[in-house]
């Protein structure tokens, strides 16, 4: 299993305010895919005291260190993933929103040279789409 999200920031020598270890905390564990609303909702349970401006400034933070991954799977809010390694795709619900990690041994599809359109490709992400068994 990979470092945490908390730990990775740590072994950075990342200075972690309690508004930060509260952000961090929330966003532990696998499969989590949490909007910066749900982020704020779980860090007041933590820290009531924490604003949603620091909230929104610290996973723009961490999104640009590296930590976090931001995703835009669905049309609606975009949520944090802190699982950054290895690269995953994505499955989502299209009724309930959820989203849960793919296993990364799945590989994307390989991009004809034609439709390349003269880009270097570097990397591709597919989202899948479907009902979970709690919706169904």
């Amino acid at each position: 299993m990979s470092p945490s999200l908390l730990e990775r920031l740590q072994a950075r020598g990342y200075r972690l305010t309690a508004q930060r270890r509260a952000v961090a905390q929330v966003l532990e564990g696998e499969n989590v895919h949490l909007t910066a609303d749900e982020v704020l909702d779980q860090a007041q349970a933590l820290l009531p005291e924490i604003s949603r401006a620091t909230v929104y400034s610290t996973l723009q933070q961490f999104t640009e260190m590296g930590e976090l991954r931001e995703l835009s799977l669905d049309g609606r809010s975009k949520r944090y993933d802190p699982n950054i390694a290895p690269v995953h795709h994505h499955l989502v619900c299209e009724s309930c929103g959820s989203v849960f990690d793919v296993a990364h041994g799945i590989k994307a599809p390989t991009l004809p040279a034609a439709q390349h359109h003269g880009m270097a490709i570097t990397s591709a992400e597919i989202v899948y789409q479907g009902t979970c068994a709690d919706c169904r």
